[in-house]
């Protein structure tokens, strides 16, 4: 920890790194156990570019920035919770009885203590590299169809990705269309079985790079590709590569899985003593709002029962 990190605030029982569903819901559920808690949010979510989230209960086809804003009102009714935005954590050390993180906004400005640490940092997502792509995201082209997919139901959509995986997503959106094309953008990512699967099921495949999105205000089209094909399409899908940004954690060293993610157990804790993680930053299942938000519930319950030493069933 640089000098530079002064001055020093805690320690609170614990820190949240990230404030997005599963770092709000842990904070809520962990307040409600008067535990003092700070989250550290960098205000970025990876979703900004979504207009509308569907999935989540009594919130279907809420804006997501009105949900962490309506999250955030609620957790300002206990006094034990404090939230910084727009800072980050550059650091995050175990300083033998606890941890000591340093943040601020462009550098490390004030050193944290806490007692226990709970990652909800998220995912980081790189789209693939096409043309004007990010004027149609989250308007009529997304990442998430359990999220999405209702909406476009019915309609000639695309499906863009560069990613091995590319196949099974197609047989995936493949339920809520019969007008479904799948554009590789010149990644050699499906194999002749896997067209032949997906031409069986009445999706077609198409190689050629993609030359540019047809439009206006980000609704989608049309594709027209480098061999001169034009297709009409009425929205679809992007398949994003995903990774972590655990660039803070290199004094830590916790476990990763194959794919880079934080190894966690089903109860959210680390290989590091004191270090849980929640939401899509540990081996994420589906990217839907309510389940990071569930799994930071879950995760608050098994920090409180591990504080105190009592076994749970979590």
């Amino acid at each position: 920890m640089t000098e530079a990190a002064e001055p020093v605030d805690g320690p609170y029982d614990v820190l949240i790194i990230g404030g997005g569903p599963a770092g709000l819901s842990a904070a809520l559920n962990l307040a409600r156990s008067l535990a003092r808690v700070l989250i550290v949010d960098a205000d970025r979510p990876r979703n900004a570019a979504t207009l509308v989230s569907h999935g989540f209960l009594t919130r279907d086809g809420i804006p997501p920035n009105e949900l962490r804003r309506i999250a955030r009102g609620e957790l300002a009714a206990y006094p034990n919770v404090t939230i910084r935005t727009r800072e980050r954590v550059f650091s995050l050390e175990s300083d033998g009885s606890g941890f000591v993180a340093g943040i601020g906004r462009r550098a490390p400005e004030t050193r944290i203590t806490a007692h226990r640490v709970l990652l909800a940092t998220g995912l980081r997502e790189t789209l693939p590299d096409v043309p004007n792509l990010r004027g149609f995201y989250g308007v009529s082209l997304f990442s998430c169809a359990a999220c999405d997919a209702w909406e476009l139901q019915g309609r000639p959509l695309a499906l863009i990705g560069e990613t091995p995986d590319l196949a099974a997503r197609a047989r995936l959106i493949s339920r809520w269309t019969r007008e479904l094309t799948v554009f590789t953008h010149g990644a050699d990512v499906i194999d002749a079985a896997e067209e032949a699967e997906l031409a069986a099921a009445g999706v077609a495949v198409e190689r050629s790079p993609i030359r540019e999105l047809h439009g206006e205000r980000g609704a989608l089209t049309g594709i027209r590709l480098a061999d001169g094909s034009e297709h009409a399409l009425d929205g679809g899908f992007v398949r994003p590569r995903w990774e972590t940004d655990l660039s803070f954690l290199p004094a830590l060293s916790p476990d990763l899985d194959a794919h880079g993610h934080l190894a966690a157990d089903r109860s959210g804790r680390t290989s590091v003593a004191g270090l849980y993680a929640a939401g899509d930053v540990a081996s994420p299942g589906p990217q839907q709002l309510i389940v990071a938000a569930g799994a930071g519930a879950r995760v608050a319950a098994v920090m409180i029962h591990d504080t105190i030493g009592v076994a749970t069933a979590h």
